[in-house]
């Protein structure tokens, strides 16, 4: 076996094909999960477009991976499409990550907040994020959470840190 595998540069084992095989399926299920508006995004070939519009309508659980599978086979014969599809998958999900990130640091910078203890730390580093926020209405609705435990002040908080932030950095 040695043999062969210093013989053939080009030789793929089976487990490698396999696991290249299933790489791709993944990404075809992917691409049968995304919203028709998602799909728009990408510049897919006809044939591409075929069946993955032909997977997308079919029902039933075991139809569909059926043509799922189907779908990987062609995406596996159009490599230059499948990479176009991988790249583009990889920048929207590079995206998504920035911004659960965002609305983590939002999240958290809300809580420290609407903590008396942690309440003047976090309006600095409100201010260094969001510049122009209006801090008298986010001290005030911080206060109303601190002295009433207000949950609409709480979200209302979010929600302003949330518009200001995304207008700071149009897209």
């Amino acid at each position: 076996m040695e043999e062969l595998n210093s013989q053939d540069e080009n030789y793929v084992s089976k487990t490698q094909r396999k696991k290249q095989a299933k790489e791709v399926e993944q990404v075809a299920e992917q691409l049968v999960a995304m919203t028709a508006s998602q799909i728009q995004a990408f510049a897919l070939p006809d044939t591409i477009a075929r069946e993955l519009k032909l997977a997308r309508a079919t029902e039933g659980r075991s139809s569909q991976r059926r043509q799922i599978k189907h779908l990987a086979g062609v995406l596996r014969k159009n490599e230059e499409a499948f990479d176009g599809i991988v790249q583009h998958l990889n920048a929207v999900d590079q995206v998504a990550r920035q911004d659960r990130k965002q609305f983590h640091q939002i999240e958290d910078l809300r809580d420290r907040l609407c903590q008396e203890a942690t309440f003047s730390d976090a309006c600095k580093d409100l201010q260094e994020l969001a510049p122009r926020i209006n801090m008298k209405m986010i001290s005030r609705l911080a206060r109303s959470v601190h002295e009433h435990d207000d949950r609409r002040a709480y979200r209302d908080i979010f929600k302003r840190i949330k518009q200001e932030v995304d207008s700071a950095n149009p897209e």
